[in-house]
C-alpha cells in the first residue's frame, strides 16, 4: 500500500532554498529553466513543522555531530563524573556509531537519532557502568543489535537513516520526496538593497551598506510517496503510530514552508491544490510530466488555474491508459472552488479535515 501526495503551491517573490551562490535553486526540465526547491529542504520543513510532532505525539529525531556532549550531559545529570563520562564515551561512540573527528569530540558524520534511542543508550551505559570502558565493544554490539532496522521516531521512519560506518543502523526510508519544480519557465531576478546608518553625521551622504540578493516567484508542483509497509516495519510493527505518522505527514506537508530568506520576503503561501491517493501496489504516479511543456498564463488566469487544469488532464490520461484497479482512495482539495477539475471532480472534498480523514480511513487498522 502506498500513499501519494501531490500539490500545486504558488509562492510570492522569495528565495526559499538557496544554492552555493546564495541564489534560488533551479534546474532544467522539458528544455526550460525551472525554479526548484530541493527534497532535503522540503523534508526538513515537514519534520520540523510543529504540527508533525503534535499529530504523532512523539518528539522528532535529532541530527547532530555532538553525540558525545549530549550523552555526557545526561550521564552527569545521573550523577556520573564528567571526566569519567568523557573517557567512556570517547571509547564507546566510535565503537557504536561513528569515529570522532581528529582532536575533537564531534563525530565524523551527522547522526540521526530519536529521543527514545538516546534514552535507551544512556540507560544502557548506566546499567553497564562498572564494566566500562573495558566492555565497550560488547555493549556497542548489543545496542546495534537492539536498534537494527527500527526506530521509534516517526520522522526517521519516514525519511530513513544512512550510516556508512555502521550499515546495521541504517534505515530504509519509507517516504520518497521529489524536488519541487515550477510548472512554468522562470527567470531569476535581483534585489539591490541598501541600509542606512542611523548615526551618520548630517553632512555624510550614502548608505551604510549595500548588497543584492536573488529571488524568483514560482508556482510549484510537489510530489511525495509513502510506502505503508516500510513505514510499519521501520516503527517495529506499531500500526497506530504509523497511522499518526501518515496523518502528521499530511498535515505538515500542507503547513510547512521552507524558511529561506523568509524575514526578507515572508512568502507564507499555502497550497492552492492538493491531491492524495491511496493505492494498493502498482507503479507510482508522479504527475511532473503534466508540466513537461511549461505552463503559460491564459488571459487573466495566472499560473495556478492552468497548472491545476494540466494536472487534472494528465491524471485523467494516466487513469485511462493504465487503469484504476490499484486505486483505493482519491481525495482532492482546492483552495479555489472554481478551479477547473474534470477527471478529479468526483474526488473533491470540502476542507482539510475531510481530506486527511479520507486518507487515514483507507489505511489498515
Amino acid at each position: 500500500m502506498f500513499i501519494e501526495v501531490h500539490a500545486i503551491q504558488n509562492f510570492a517573490p522569495a528565495n526559499l532554498n538557496r544554492d552555493d551562490t546564495n541564489n534560488p535553486k533551479d534546474c532544467e526540465f522539458g528544455g526550460y529553466r525551472r525554479a526548484r526547491i530541493s527534497s532535503q529542504c522540503i523534508k526538513r520543513a515537514i519534520r520540523t513543522s510543529p504540527v508533525f510532532a503534535e499529530t504523532t505525539g512523539v518528539d522528532v529525531g535529532m541530527r547532530t555531530k555532538w553525540l558525545v556532549d549530549l550523552l555526557r550531559k545526561r550521564l552527569v545529570e545521573a550523577g556520573k563524573g564528567k571526566e569519567e563520562a568523557t573517557e567512556i564515551l570517547t571509547a564507546f561512540v566510535p565503537k557504536f556509531v561513528s569515529k570522532l573527528e581528529k582532536n575533537s569530540e564531534k563525530t565524523a558524520v551527522l547522526l540521526y537519532l530519536g529521543q527514545a534511542e538516546i534514552e535507551s543508550i544512556v540507560q544502557a551505559l548506566l546499567d553497564n557502568w562498572q564494566s566500562l570502558p573495558q566492555d565497550t565493544d560488547k555493549l556497542a554490539k548489543t545496542l546495534v543489535k537492539a536498534h537494527k532496522g527500527r526506530t521509534s521516531a516517526p520522522d526517521i521512519a519516514l525519511f530513513g537513516r544512512m550510516l556508512a560506518e555502521k550499515p546495521e543502523l541504517g534505515l530504509e526510508a519509507a517516504c520518497q520526496v521529489a524536488h519541487a519544480i515550477s510548472t512554468h519557465r522562470v527567470t531569476m531576478e535581483m534585489d539591490f538593497y541598501t541600509a542606512v546608518d542611523d548615526l551618520n553625521p548630517e553632512d555624510t551622504a550614502g548608505a551604510g551598506m549595500m548588497g543584492f540578493t536573488g529571488f524568483d516567484s514560482a508556482c510549484f508542483y510537489r510530489y511525495a510517496r509513502i510506502d505503508w509497509k516500510q513505514l510499519v516495519d521501520n516503527l517495529n510493527g506499531d500500526t497506530d503510530l504509523a497511522r499518526r505518522t501518515v496523518e502528521g505527514f499530511l498535515r505538515a506537508a500542507i503547513a510547512a514552508v521552507p524558511t529561506g530568506k523568509q524575514n526578507a520576503f515572508a512568502a507564507n503561501n499555502p497550497p492552492s491544490f492538493v491531491l492524495a491517493v491511496v493505492r494498493q501496489d502498482g507503479m507510482g504516479w508522479s504527475l511532473a510530466n503534466a508540466f513537461e511543456r511549461p505552463i503559460r498564463p491564459r488571459g487573466d488566469d495566472g499560473l495556478v488555474t492552468p497548472s491545476v487544469a494540466a494536472l487534472d488532464t494528465y491524471w485523467g490520461r494516466l487513469c485511462q491508459v493504465y487503469g484504476t484497479d490499484t486505486l483505493i482512495r482519491t481525495a482532492a482539495l482546492a483552495l479555489d472552488p472554481g478551479l477547473p477539475l474534470e477527471s478529479l471532480k468526483e474526488a473533491q472534498v470540502e476542507n482539510l479535515e475531510t481530506w486527511v480523514e479520507a486518507v487515514t480511513e483507507a489505511l489498515p487498522a
